[in-house]
């Protein structure tokens, strides 16, 4: 029997979409070992062609770089996938904001991961304007969601939320939890001697990882804490941002990294004193899982997915509360310098946790689906 051909649809590289392509990455690693003689998974993406960013004057600004994602996205990338569509058993689109690609392939062999709705929200009846520009690409991504064989959701979280669009029927709906980099372990050799003591948080700068609250919270907790420090990892703050943090005093606390590699962002993990995300929307919550595998502590939002992934080994607290959050963070930080014991069972718990979220199974529930969807064609052909 041969195996299936499945094209697995990536981000554009240049785009840098870590968490996406890290997905993709381990995905295309790990089937092989769960799938061997099954599956012959390929990566199908093309290189981005840099027109907007090569003009003279403009082309070194934010505008002409969108316009390169933006033609890449809509133009060129449709017209590249097309011509595949008969080379393949079946297509994965890793990235939901990527689903208007169904329309250039037969949806019926298409399958679609779905990480937050984020992308969608300009198409839901209380989003965009009719006629605005985010409207229409938000509409584009959510026909192609419903267009879609199957759509793989990273959580119940997105799941419900997915389902409540009423675009997308629960029969072709599943949850398949995304797993941790391998590098994301608890101490190892090769880490670096903790420094300064810090506070981490891993992520954008976009509206809802509430930068703000983030802000006000370190604020209070070095007011009990005066030597703590406010590390970021992600893109750097926006000059609203920035301004807050000059205002509030803790400016010269914030240490900011764009990006790292993956071993060194696992060695980030492991030497923050504890991991803090206050976001008011999720879908999966990455870094959580990510910082409980390296024995980590977070404190999180309340908000389902982050419950989901975190469960009892994560601390939460309501979004929006500071004085909560402060005393919650304030609470951790004395318990790991007077109770050491109490703070070791609290980083074994998170462990133990994240252990739940590996790639290997990961492979297995994609290799599932995609036979499961197979079959599926071809009882309908």
């Amino acid at each position: 029997m041969k195996p299936l051909r499945i094209g697995v649809v990536c981000d554009l590289r240049e785009e840098e979409w870590h968490s996406m392509d890290l997905i993709a990455d381990m995905l295309l690693e790990h089937l092989p070992a769960v799938a061997a003689g099954e599956i012959e998974a390929t990566r199908l993406c093309p290189p981005m062609t840099h027109r907007w960013s090569r003009l003279p004057l403009v082309g070194s600004g934010a505008r002409a770089r969108l316009g390169d994602r933006l033609t890449g996205r809509l133009w060129d990338y449709p017209r590249w996938l097309a011509p595949l569509s008969r080379d393949f058993d079946l297509f994965h689109i890793i990235d939901h904001s990527y689903a208007h690609l169904v329309r250039v392939l037969p949806a019926q062999r298409t399958m679609v991961n779905c990480h937050d709705l984020d992308a969608v929200q300009a198409a839901l009846p209380a989003g965009a304007a009719p006629f605005a520009p985010s409207r229409f690409l938000a509409s584009g991504i959510l026909d192609g969601l419903a267009r879609a064989a199957h759509v793989a959701c990273v959580s119940h979280a997105t799941s419900d939320e997915l389902l409540a669009t009423g675009r997308v029927t629960p029969d072709r709906v599943s949850v398949v939890h995304a797993g941790v980099h391998p590098s994301c372990v608890p101490a190892s050799a090769g880490d670096p001697t903790p420094g300064e003591r810090f506070l981490l948080h891993v992520g954008s700068t976009i509206p809802r990882k509430r930068i703000d609250l983030l802000l006000r919270i370190f604020q209070g907790v070095r007011r009990k804490f005066p030597e703590l420090k406010l590390r970021r990892v992600g893109g750097v703050l926006t000059p609203e941002q920035r301004a807050l943090a000059t205002e509030l005093g803790v400016a010269e606390a914030i240490l900011e990294t764009e990006h790292l590699t993956r071993p060194a962002l696992a060695a980030c993990y492991r030497s923050a004193r504890l991991v803090v995300l206050p976001s008011e929307r999720e879908g999966f919550g990455l870094p959580l899982v990510e910082a409980m595998a390296c024995g980590t502590p977070v404190v999180a939002s309340d908000i389902p997915a982050l419950k989901e992934v975190g469960g009892s080994a994560a601390v939460f607290c309501p979004v929006g509360d500071i004085d909560r959050w402060v005393e919650t963070i304030s609470a951790l930080l004395r318990e790991e310098e007077h109770e050491p014991s109490a703070f070791e069972i609290r980083r074994q718990a998170s462990i133990a946790n994240a252990a739940r979220f590996n790639w290997n199974s990961y492979a297995l529930e994609m290799t599932r689906l995609y036979v499961s969807l197979h079959e599926r064609q071809l009882a309908t052909a």
